[in-house]
């Protein structure tokens, strides 16, 4: 049966801080895994935050809607100006054309006469009597310089003719005077539209200045209580560092006490984290044994050239060998070069040879050109 030790205090007192460690770990990988806990965010700031932009958001949503209720509503007052305009344009062209129905009818033209419609049916019959004027010479009835109407006719187209100047002076005078009254009304109405236009622009302009006004002061309010609270979180900072120099000052770590590295788990167990050197005895052994394996390493690099130099010496002799191969397959190259210039020296010289005695001995005598004339000479 196996007995094991029973625990002591110490044991006990390890175990927890063991556990302890292993709970902060856990409790550190929370934080900082998880995005909605990191460290050094005052999520309540940001929830404010974020209510005060939405906040901002509304009241320009607001805003712009009030600005869009405006612009509507000037739109539909130019919209409203310039339809009355167009009605003023009508009535005046309704009171020009009743005008001309009633004063400048075509029958009352002085040439109306001559495109009358009704002409024929209101002219006189043929003749009227023996002194018709309208009688011609054939008729031996009237002849040339016995008009005897002739100045009352002068004087009555005169005063016809004066009466008709008259009359269209008095007429273009009158159309005159109504176009100057229509370009007036037109006018003043335009000015009327011009200067309501202007004043809603200056009303948008004034109402525009003072929500600028009232968002930069809500801006430096903010300013100052970022700057307020960054003081603050500064000053805390600065006591936190401050108290944390003095604990590592104060501590065992910079104080270099050798005891504080040693671990409770066993007599030649040390603490990494608390761990600041060696001793002069452990240094000395360290440095015999960088001794030992550096003449270990030089001889190690000795064989290693003897290696490097017998392998260059053979790759040297491997050379030399190859040099005098290739020499010897250069000249039984040329060898083979030689030989076959030869051959086809002497093959030259017989085809040449057979050449020779076929143009001299087998084609001595060439055909003329008739004997090749006299054949396909007759349809047989």
């Amino acid at each position: 049966m196996l007995k094991f030790p029973p625990t002591t205090p110490q044991d006990l007192k390890v175990a927890a801080c063991i556990e302890q460690k292993r709970r902060n770990q856990e409790a550190r990988k929370q934080r900082i895994f998880d995005p909605r806990c990191q460290i050094g965010i005052d999520k309540e700031f940001l929830d404010w935050q974020i209510k005060e932009k939405e906040r901002l958001r509304q009241q320009e949503r607001e805003q712009e809607c009030r600005m869009d209720e405006a612009l509507l509503r000037s739109s539909k007052f130019a919209m409203m100006l310039e339809k009355r305009e167009e009605e003023e344009k009508k009535k005046i062209n309704r009171d020009i054309n009743s005008y001309r129905q009633i004063y400048q009818r075509p029958q009352d033209r002085r040439d109306f006469d001559l495109y009358d419609p009704d002409n024929l049916k209101k002219s006189l019959p043929g003749r009227l009597a023996d002194d018709d004027p309208r009688i011609g010479p054939s008729s031996a009835q009237k002849f040339e310089g016995e008009d005897l109407e002739k100045v009352k006719k002068r004087s009555r187209d005169k005063e016809q003719m004066q009466s008709s100047l008259m009359q269209q002076v008095y007429e273009k005078q009158k159309n005159k005077q109504e176009q100057q009254n229509a370009d007036e009304s037109l006018q003043r109405m335009i000015l009327s539209r011009d200067r309501r236009a202007i004043d809603l622009e200056r009303m948008e302009e004034e109402c525009r200045r003072k929500l600028n006004e009232a968002t930069a002061q809500f801006n430096r309010a903010l300013a100052e209580e970022q700057e307020y609270r960054n003081k603050c979180e500064a000053i805390k900072d600065e006591e936190d560092k401050r108290a944390e120099i003095y604990n590592h000052l104060t501590g065992d770590f910079l104080t270099e006490a050798r005891e504080q590295a040693l671990s409770h788990c066993g007599p030649n167990k040390l603490l990494a984290y608390r761990y600041k050197g060696m001793t002069s005895d452990e240094l000395k052994a360290i440095w015999n044994e960088q001794a030992h394996q550096m003449k270990e390493i030089q001889k190690m690099k000795e064989e290693q050239r003897r290696k490097n130099t017998d392998w260059d010496r053979l790759m040297i002799g491997n050379a030399l060998a190859a040099e005098v191969y290739s020499q010897q397959l250069e000249r039984q190259k040329m060898e083979v070069r030689k030989k076959i210039a030869e051959e086809n020296l002497q093959l030259a010289q017989q085809q040449k040879s057979h050449q020779d005695y076929l143009n001299k001995v087998v084609y001595k005598y060439q055909q003329e050109p008739e004997f090749f004339n006299q054949f396909n000479s007759c349809p047989r």
